[in-house]
């Protein structure tokens, strides 16, 4: 029997801003998204969900993750019950719910947790620059080799955990009817959606969104590729050295945008900013940004007398991988994957 948590949209809230009790279902919002259909009525179902308090049911849907927040639903709703930020809030709290360490929940929560986490992680780079006496060799050398174990420690330790609960409260199911053969089968879906998030162009408004997701994914990643296995700081490769360049340009001038955007709030999805949404989106731009300049520095002959700036990426390097990437708005790239790579298994 499914539990009701009157409390719910109370605790909700707590992950962004709406007011769901508002709603008195209307079906403007069905009415109006494009992925609803006859046999699913959305968004208005996880909405009523919500203001039910139906948790066990919202856990074990994927529809949060189907919606890219076209806005649409918000911006014809009479009661102004913002359901496009309900599904967003709902994406955060399902993140908390994956995270096996909790740590996602209490960041999003708190602004001040995430602060103080931010603060101690800059104490431990400039601390163990320090006790290295600000050797440059020897701080770029854990600089490489932090990049290289965080991915592996990341991904092995959190992520991967974090997806296979995912997997459980939304494949899995205790009867034992499962279908291995459907899990190679829709392996395709993953791919697909995970580079290129192709889903977006089922909202109206999204071709543009979706180039700019498409170019940042690329840039990002190959950004990565850059500087973790090519080694771009040390390369002497012209080829690497110009590659990285435009890597890392591509990505601050597209997360210039979205700062841009969010400041703007011209788009539905800017209007309602949570702090990780801003952590996200500057912490990214600061890290291309930072890149190119220890990159530049180094071509320049000016990186000794100027570590400084290898210090403020490091910095910039480690909050992000070890606070945005698993714990943050990057998971939702991760999470949205596999949420159609799941949905395409239970349709199989």
């Amino acid at each position: 029997m499914t539990r009701i948590n009157p409390d719910f949209t109370s605790e909700l809230k707590k992950y962004g801003v709406f007011d769901a009790n508002a709603c008195y279902n209307c079906g403007n919002c069905t009415a109006v998204c494009a992925l609803s259909d006859q046999e699913n009525s959305f968004p208005r179902k996880m909405v009523r969900y919500s203001v039910l308090g139906l948790e066990e049911d919202i856990q074990m849907s994927l529809d949060p993750w189907l919606c890219y927040y076209c806005g649409e639903c918000t911006t014809t709703c009479p009661m102004e019950a913002e359901p496009g930020e309900l599904m967003m809030s709902l994406r955060r709290w399902l993140t908390a719910k994956y995270d096996w360490t909790g740590l996602s929940g209490l960041l999003y929560r708190s602004v001040t947790v995430s602060v103080i986490a931010f603060i101690l992680l800059a104490i431990g780079v400039i601390g163990f620059a320090a006790l290295h006496d600000f050797n440059p060799e020897q701080v770029m050398h854990f600089g490489h080799y932090f990049e290289m174990s965080a991915i592996g420690g990341v991904l092995l330790f959190i992520l991967l955990p974090n997806i296979f609960r995912m997997w459980r409260l939304t494949v899995f199911r205790p009867d034992g009817k499962l279908s291995v053969k459907a899990h190679f089968k829709a392996l395709g879906e993953l791919i697909v959606h995970m580079f290129t998030q192709k889903r977006t162009l089922g909202c109206d408004d999204s071709q543009v969104r979706w180039l700019e997701h498409l170019i940042l994914v690329i840039g990002y990643l190959a950004l990565l590729f850059t500087t973790v296995f090519l080694d771009w700081f040390l390369a002497e490769s012209r080829t690497v050295i110009v590659l990285g360049y435009a890597e890392s340009t591509v990505i601050f001038v597209i997360t210039f945008l979205f700062v841009l955007a969010r400041i703007t709030m011209k788009r539905e999805v800017s209007k309602h900013s949570h702090p990780s949404d801003w952590l996200f989106v500057i912490w990214l731009f600061m890290l291309g940004l930072s890149a190119f300049a220890v990159r530049l520095f180094i071509d320049l002959q000016i990186l000794e007398e100027n570590f400084w700036i290898y210090l403020v990426h490091l910095i910039i390097m480690v909050q992000w991988a070890l606070i945005i990437v698993p714990f943050g708005k990057w998971t939702h790239f991760l999470y949205r994957s596999f949420a159609m790579y799941f949905r395409r298994i239970r349709e199989i």
